[in-house]
């Protein structure tokens, strides 16, 4: 609630009930009207035409109502008074206590039968919700008890979001091929990496649904990107700032095209946050930096691949028949042991903006 307000020339102070105080300034005040006149709620889009409003603009009248749950204000511009929520503006105080859900990060040795769920169960309101925490929080999830069809895939893909298009289509079926041009169509061991590093905006869930298992080997790997993040931040704070700063260039060339793309291994966003770590050695294409950053580079790499590769960090299952293992591609690095027979696999990618979405639809954060 709004204890008390006070117009400043260029602004609003206002003091919440829980001691929060922040000054407002009147053009982002203005900028973010939420009446019938300002805003279209059919759409959730703005409608002011914020060039066309004032410099010089100012508060007339303001005061608070409904016992602190709102501020009443008088634009200089406007005939009418337009009501912003405690709600609202505690939301977007630069003051507030930011409180993020955080992930929980992991090594192997933290990983237990949390991560395996049953399919019936994700169909309901509260196992879905249950099934997303857990996927959230821990970046990876086994489904159990599929039936061993592409339509399964398709079917949790569209509780979360839409399948994702791509060079392989949006759903895909495979097993080991040597006529395609990547390696995961081998039967030879994969080490762990994030897929699409080639792309400007990489998937951010991958699902991998076993319909059919008659081999020996072919363990799917997972291992938490964020954790080994932080590890290095820990360890070595230099090399960490060269895997967040310097941009790796990923590449892939074959089935009619050549896709190029490039960010830091670790990418931060504007709070200096980790959001996104996106490494694919077999991917990554020749690129020269300056001398001495080059050597300092081929360092950093090594220490996050060599984490990456160490059976500490490693959680390994392999899939049987009917099991789906979804996991987040912009944290979670994932990889496959080799394997001699029979493998068939379903998949597909969701954007990352939908995950989100679903998250936030479901009050996860």
């Amino acid at each position: 609630m709004i204890d008390s307000i006070k117009i400043l020339p260029d602004s609003l102070y206002v003091k919440f009930k829980n001691k929060l105080e922040d000054k407002f300034p009147n053009i982002w005040l203005r900028d973010n009207a939420k009446d019938e006149e300002n805003w279209d709620y059919r759409s959730n889009q703005r409608k002011t035409y914020t060039a066309s409003l004032s410099s010089k603009l100012f508060i007339k009248e303001a005061s608070i109502i409904d016992n602190g749950k709102y501020i009443k204000i008088l634009w200089s511009d406007s005939k009418k008074v337009i009501r912003y929520s405690t709600e609202f503006l505690s939301n977007n105080s630069l003051k507030k206590n930011i409180f993020n859900h955080k992930h929980i990060l992991w090594k192997k040795k933290d990983i237990s039968s949390q991560v395996f769920l049953n399919y019936n169960d994700i169909l309901s309101k509260k196992g879905f919700k249950f099934f997303l925490k857990n996927l959230y929080d821990i970046g990876f999830c086994v489904i159990k008890n599929c039936k061993t069809q592409i339509e399964t895939v398709e079917s949790i893909a569209n509780k979360i979001g839409y399948v994702r298009n791509s060079i392989f289509g949006g759903l895909w079926n495979f097993e080991s091929n040597e006529d395609m041009a990547d390696s995961a169509y081998t039967q030879d061991e994969l080490r762990p990496h994030t897929d699409s590093t080639y792309s400007n905006d990489a998937p951010g869930l991958q699902l991998l649904l076993c319909c059919d298992y008659n081999a020996t080997g072919g363990d799917s790997i997972m291992v938490d990107g964020f954790k080994i993040a932080e590890v290095i931040k820990n360890d070595d704070k230099e090399i960490f700032d060269i895997l967040s700063n310097i941009e790796v260039p990923g590449k892939y060339v074959g089935d009619g095209v050549i896709l190029e793309a490039k960010r830091p291994i670790f990418k931060l966003n504007s709070n200096k946050e980790l959001i996104q770590v996106s490494f694919n050695n077999y991917d990554r294409t020749e690129f020269r930096i300056e001398n001495k950053l080059m050597i300092k580079f081929y360092k950093a790499i090594k220490k996050f691949d060599s984490l990456a590769n160490s059976p500490e960090f490693q959680w390994r299952h392999t899939l049987k028949s009917g099991e789906l293992l979804i996991f987040n591609n912009w944290r979670v690095l994932h990889g496959r042991g080799s394997f001699k027979g029979k493998r068939k696999m379903a998949g597909c990618y969701i954007n990352m903006e939908d995950f989100e979405s679903v998250c936030k639809i479901n009050s996860l954060y």
